[in-house]
């Protein structure tokens, strides 16, 4: 399945939770999610001053966050985090059918709760073999 057909087919299948997927749709379309998410948080508008600020009593400071904060303007935050309301049906319709696919159950997305252990678990049942897929050929030692 190709970039653009995986998106497709997330996006036709936005709420369905029955059936499979394989590693190639869910994994492009987590690359689209991605890309996407970083292209809008990029759209943060910064207003004005430099890395250096002047605190008037003396002191220099670099990089501090409390006026970095006040000239930027969030926009790219705030797509951002639509984009990821928008998405978040069809991002687990496809991690229940790629783990169903795998061979697993749907409960093992609760993995997720579990912190980066259970991410990592997580992202291992996601890369898993499709049920029913030959194993790859593995040539003989010489």
């Amino acid at each position: 399945m190709t970039f653009f057909e995986s998106i497709k087919t997330v996006f036709r299948k936005y709420a369905e939770f029955a059936g499979r997927a394989s590693r190639s749709e869910f994994w492009w379309f987590a690359l689209f999610s991605a890309l996407v998410s970083m292209a809008l948080s990029a759209l943060n508008i910064r207003t004005g001053g430099g890395y250096g600020f002047d605190y008037g009593d003396g002191t220099y400071g670099f990089g501090a966050m409390r006026d970095l904060m006040s000239n930027t303007i969030l926009l790219g935050s705030s797509l951002s985090g639509l984009w990821s309301i928008a998405v978040l049906l069809p991002s687990l319709a496809v991690t229940v059918r790629r783990l169903r696919d795998a061979g697993r159950r749907w409960t093992e997305l609760f993995w997720v709760l579990l912190p980066i252990a259970g991410i990592i678990v997580l992202i291992v049942h996601l890369c898993d073999r499709s049920v029913g897929e030959p194993a790859p050929a593995v040539a003989p030692a010489s």
